[in-house]
């Protein structure tokens, strides 16, 4: 029998707690390491020169947990812990992209994400007080392959979006999407199948 890594089981348990559907608080200083280590990542990656691409590469890598081969991101690229994030195979985010991953966020392959999208997990309670004490619950994104989402595209946590779905610049989505639709709209609507 192997001994158990604890750096491997602090991060499992961590992992299982914030996507566990329940309240954590985002301050809870038991997060810090995990953001900080992100956060220095982000700073190496998104200062990389335009051609840099096989440091980008490696940066990546060590960024989130998964990318298939194939799969690049370009800078400007901000997330809140990256080893949620699994991108696949041949899948391209364009500039400027936020995914906020305090739960599973899981791209399929060859996914094109433009410009400026916003991919967010975490939510805030309606309550006020516990708004202000930075209380926060998290549910998974997750979208199927050859999904094309328009420059601007929010999606909320949550949320499912069916392969081969096209999703117009700047929408909202709120709901799951099925495969093969054209959606547009805040919040995002299917207005034809493809």
């Amino acid at each position: 029998m192997s001994p158990t890594n604890p750096a491997e089981t602090e991060l499992d348990r961590i992992k299982a707690r914030l996507s566990s559907g329940e309240l954590y608080s985002a301050t809870d200083p038991e997060l810090t390491p995990y953001r900080l280590r992100c956060m220095d990542l982000l700073d190496k990656f998104n200062s990389t020169g335009m051609t840099d691409f096989a440091a980008r590469e490696t940066l990546l890598g060590d960024l989130v947990g998964r990318v298939g081969p194939g799969g690049w991101v370009m800078p400007r690229f901000l997330c809140e812990f990256g080893f949620f994030i699994e991108l696949g195979a041949g899948t391209k985010v364009n500039f400027d992209v936020t995914m906020l991953d305090c739960a599973p966020i899981v791209i399929g392959e060859d996914v094109l994400i433009a410009p400026h999208c916003r991919l967010y997990t975490a939510n805030h309670p309606f309550d006020p007080g516990l708004r202000r004490d930075m209380w926060e619950i998290a549910a998974p994104v997750t979208v199927g392959d050859r999904v094309w989402l328009g420059g601007g595209v929010t999606v909320l946590p949550g949320v499912s979006i069916g392969a081969e779905t096209v999703v117009g610049a700047g929408s909202v989505v709120t709901k799951d999407l099925p495969p093969k639709v054209l959606a547009v709209g805040n919040p995002a609507r299917v207005i034809r199948e493809l």
